[in-house]
């Protein structure tokens, strides 16, 4: 309960240093206050001495009083803070993630796709305040989850995201124009785009560069990622008996003058993503670009404490007052 205590002016507790000087003012004139007699004997006065060594009894209470009053001038108080926020500047993101054959190498853990699942998911829950959309593609695109604030929702559907949706191709300019299409009625102060690829665009009727003008009129940002090793890794190249993947090594090639202009013209960056962890640096980064502005307010409230102490040194001044009118009337 005292460590919740805060004093409003503390300066006060200066005065303390007064007491010590009071008792040893006490103490040093309390003989010259009591009158004295020399007589051969004190035997027929009958005098109280037990009375007589508690008279400085008043003086401590006195004191003690006074310490509380001291105590009640530093303004004692409990301090409450309540805090509530609200988002002033808000952004919606569309992940556009390539689901071609090619996501399946395994040159990073378990594979391109499974690992950048892992990744965006993180990233999705380190933006609670922003409205997110989700679109895949490959020879084709289509809308995953529509831009929306439930994160649940979008979780569950990145989740679900499998190779196999959708015709084998590379389809870049239809993977952005999708997401395009699902920001340009955005009223968000800022919209992003994080698209990520591993190839070359080689289908689709919508090019890259057409896309990325749409982008730049609606006003749209896009970061690109080339994820995969640089040489060769190891990727589906054929289907065995039993419908599980044969695996092969392949080049890895990827249109990185493409991507590099695509995030030049939207006014974007373009990254590079070889292995897990560059990946996840890469989204801690885009992570750190796109900041959502949040105001706190901060209210505060002060409850006064000092009423009990000033009571209680009052009940501590009529006690001595009271002693001294009538127990220890004789002695004073």
């Amino acid at each position: 309960m005292l460590e919740n205590i805060e004093f409003a002016n503390p300066q006060f507790f200066w005065l303390l240093l007064l007491l010590p000087l009071a008792i040893l003012w006490y103490f040093f004139n309390r003989k010259k206050e009591t009158p004295s007699l020399k007589i051969s004997s004190l035997t027929a006065f009958g005098t109280n001495s037990l009375l007589a060594k508690l008279k400085p009894v008043l003086f401590f209470i006195r004191l003690l009083a006074l310490a509380l009053i001291i105590t009640a001038l530093a303004r004692p108080q409990t301090e409450d803070i309540s805090t509530r926020t609200k988002t002033t500047k808000g952004i919606d993101i569309v992940i556009a993630i390539d689901v071609s054959s090619s996501m399946l190498a395994r040159d990073l853990k378990p594979n391109r796709l499974a690992a950048l699942k892992d990744v965006a998911a993180d990233f999705i829950k380190k933006r609670p305040n922003d409205r997110i959309g989700l679109v895949v593609y490959a020879g084709e695109s289509y809308t995953k989850t529509p831009v929306t604030s439930d994160k649940s929702i979008v979780l569950g559907s990145l989740r679900g995201i499998t190779y196999g949706e959708l015709e084998d191709g590379t389809a870049i300019g239809m993977g952005l124009a999708t997401s395009v299409n699902r920001l340009k009625e955005s009223k968000a102060i800022s919209k992003v785009i994080i698209l990520l690829t591993d190839g070359v665009n080689n289908t689709g009727f919508i090019e890259p560069q057409t896309a990325a003008d749409l982008a730049t009129e609606f006003g749209i940002k896009t970061y690109t990622i080339g994820l995969g090793t640089n040489g060769n890794a190891l990727t589906p190249i054929a289907y065995n008996r039993d419908g599980s993947y044969r695996y092969g090594m392949r080049q890895v090639e990827i249109d990185e003058d493409l991507l590099k202009e695509i995030a030049q013209v939207t006014g974007g960056e373009y990254f590079r993503a070889t292995d897990n962890e560059k990946l996840e640096e890469i989204y801690d980064e885009i992570n750190k670009l796109e900041k959502t502005e949040i105001e706190e307010f901060r209210y505060y409230k002060y409850e006064e404490k000092f009423r009990p102490l000033i009571f209680l040194a009052g009940i501590f001044l009529l006690l001595e007052w009271a002693l001294r009118a009538t127990l220890f009337k004789s002695f004073i």
